[in-house]
């Protein structure tokens, strides 16, 4: 399985990532050391989208905090780049793809990504990481 992150990245040329404290929705909580990642840099923290691909080097569960009901599960991860993007994608591309029951990757991306817009990681389908894949 593959995976995405949407999170403030200062520097899309870095060899290696990391990011602490990360919100998982959409299967991001499987995320382990090995798996292909996607950078998306937050259009939030004034990035333009997709910058990278990499590969997982560590990954740590937070624990949940105590007394609090409904949490979203966090982690601290590690990444080393493997590949810029040769094209942008992010929010004024994938804007117009809102038919979220037409099973496209771009769609996919845009529903987990930007329906709602915090910064998060997520698990990604086969044909939504095919997709990304031509992009490097």
């Amino acid at each position: 399985m593959a995976f995405a992150i949407k999170a403030e990245i200062s520097d899309p040329l870095a060899e290696t990532f990391a990011f602490t404290a990360q919100k998982t929705m959409y299967g991001g909580k499987l995320i382990a050391a090995g798996d292909e990642i996607f950078l998306f840099a937050s259009e939030n923290e004034g990035g333009r989208g997709l910058v990278a691909r990499g590969v997982v080097t560590s990954v740590e569960a937070l624990a949940k905090k105590p007394g609090t009901i409904r949490q979203t599960p966090r982690i601290s991860l590690s990444i080393r780049r493997t590949g810029l993007a040769r094209q942008p994608l992010g929010r004024s591309e994938l804007k117009r793809l809102t038919d979220w029951d037409d099973g496209q990757p771009g769609t996919e991306l845009n529903f987990k990504f930007y329906r709602q817009a915090t910064n998060k990681i997520v698990g990604l389908s086969g044909e939504a990481a095919a997709f990304l894949d031509r992009l490097f």
